[in-house]
This record gives structure tokens, sequence and C-alpha cells, in this order.
């Protein structure tokens, strides 16, 4: 599928007007499909820069013939995992099915270049954008898996929660034993979720250091006993929308069901509602190996917004 004649295609660059003009183009699209500008300037910061992410390579923006952003591609590589996962916005179906195209084309050779015969590619997808949905089937995706944007609100003070016996609760902040505590309790919580791709200490880290919207002060692990057993992420990608955000929260397989995910969620609900948030948001992938909706509707969130995650295998 070609572009439409006086459309120009060129690499992104992280400057102020390229990240001004994703951030109006992908909050304006969102607005479209899900009635609300689901879109920061922050995350459009995030994705140019994230570690990783080489913008003359990996990345691709669609100008009109009269200099407008009217589409952008992202591929964002995995480590040498073989999955890539990619990300599309356009304003019309042919800019579309071309990014989308050369989405995969870039996947593929990154799948290549790691000495992967086949690469897992990875696209997420509001429910209601009936025309990005339309093309992802075009292009062989199918969906793998549903998330649920969770949310509760606060009205007034959350009280402080008590810990489960044995647990005590340790910020990271400067601490950099607690930060390799969180690393290494995520990497084997999250082992078998949807999309889990491994990676070192250093990557993990500086993945973070990267946001905006994240700070050290923001991380907690639990230990029960003693022991490092969950760890509680939170930041502010969803200040702009006065909430707070928890991107992650696990719980080792043998800590699992003595309460201490309730606890971490009371945690970030008590902290938010202090800072004067309306409430907290996170994600939360419906097919999950542990019973994780469940635990967010026993606290009182409730579901707002469903995300499917499409997938394809594309031989390299």
């Amino acid at each position: 599928m070609g572009l439409p004649a006086g459309h120009t295609v060129r690499a992104p660059r992280a400057d102020d007007a390229d990240v001004r003009a994703l951030h109006e183009l992908v909050r304006d699209y969102t607005f479209t499909v899900t009635g609300f500008g689901d879109y920061t300037a922050d995350d459009a910061r995030d994705e140019l820069t994230e570690p990783g992410f080489d913008p003359d390579l990996d990345g691709r923006f669609v100008h009109d013939a009269d200099g407008r952003l009217v589409g952008n591609g992202f591929v964002h590589r995995k480590g040498d995992s073989g999955m890539a996962g990619v990300d599309v916005v356009a304003t019309s179906a042919d800019v579309r099915g071309w990014l989308l195209g050369w989405a995969l084309g870039r996947a593929e050779e990154i799948g290549r270049a790691a000495g992967h015969r086949e690469v897992v590619v990875d696209h997420g997808c509001y429910r209601t954008d009936e025309p990005l949905r339309e093309t992802l089937a075009e292009h062989g995706f199918r969906v793998a898996t549903t998330f649920h944007r969770m949310r509760i609100d606060h009205t007034g003070p959350y009280a402080a929660p008590v810990p489960p016996d044995g647990v005590v609760l340790r910020v990271a902040g400067d601490d950099d034993a607690v930060r390799r505590a969180a690393h290494e309790v995520y990497t084997a919580a999250f082992a078998d979720h949807f999309g889990f791709s491994p990676e070192s200490y250093a990557d993990w880290a500086d993945r973070r250091e990267r946001r905006p919207a994240f700070a050290w002060s923001q991380l907690w692990v639990a230990e029960l006993d003693g022991r490092p057993v969950a760890m509680l992420e939170c930041d502010d990608r969803f200040a702009e929308d006065g909430d707070g955000y928890i991107p992650e929260l696990g719980v080792l397989a043998e800590a699992r069901g003595r309460g201490i995910a309730k606890f971490l969620l009371r945690h970030a609900f008590a902290t938010d509602a202090a800072a004067g948030r309306a409430g907290t948001v996170l994600h939360v992938d419906t097919d999950n190996v542990t019973p994780a909706l469940g635990v967010y509707e026993s606290v009182g969130m409730r579901a707002v917004l469903v995300i499917d995650a499409w997938r394809t295998v594309r031989t390299t």
C-alpha cells in the first residue's frame, strides 16, 4: 500500500517540535476513539527516548502535503528476545496501512539481526478503535489477550494500611540494595506474564530514570520475614488527569494469598490521596496467570477502559 500523493516520510527527532507534534497527533486521535485525550507530552517524550529505540531506524513520521503530521510508527525491541512492540497512529487508512507494513518489516529486521527465525510482534488497540482493529486484522494480527484500565476514586483522606504480619515496607529512594531487590522481584513475579521480556538491572534502572514521570521515591519493596517478596512502582504519568498511576505491582508466587498485594494497593491509594490525587489508575491483563482482576476489584477499583493486545508472528 502506497502513501497518498504529496505525503512525505522521515525519521522522528527527540526535539521539542517533534515531541509537541507527536503529542498533539496521538492526543487528538485517542480523543476520537475513546472520548478523551489519552496521551501526554511526557508519553511522547518517553517514546522518543526509550532505551534501545533508535529514531533513525525504529521510527517514522508521515506528513501530508501541507506539512502536518498525520501518522507515526514506532518499533520497540525487547532486548534480544525475538519479541517487539509496534505502535502505529494515523488519521487515515492508507497512512495507517503503510506505517504498519513498514513497522512489521522493521520488526523482522530486528528479529533477524538477533538470530531469530521468527519474531513475535504485539500492538495494543483500544476496543473502540474499529479502524485500527480492521487494519491489524488485515496484516495478520489476532487478539492475544485483553487489558482493563482500572480506577478508584479518592474523595478524601485514605487511611494508611496496616501491613500483614511479618511484612515490612521499604522505599527505594537512594538505596541501591532496595532498587536491586525490586528488580529481582519484578523479574521473577512477571516471568510468565504476557509480553514479558527480562532485562538487566542496568537497562531496567535506565528505563525508569529516563521517564520524566518517575522518581525512585515512588518505588517500594515489601519484605516478608526479612526477604523481599513484592514490589510496588508508582509514577505521575496520569498527573495531568489528576490521578496517580501504578505501572507495576508484583508478588512472588510463594508469597501470594497473604494480603500483600492488597496492602500495597492501599498504600498507593493512601499516598495518592495524601498528594491530592482524585484517583489511582492501573492496567491489568485479564488473562493473567494470577487472579489480579479480582484483587483489584476487591479493594474498590473498577474497569473504565478496555485495551486489546493484538499479536502476529513473522518469519524473519
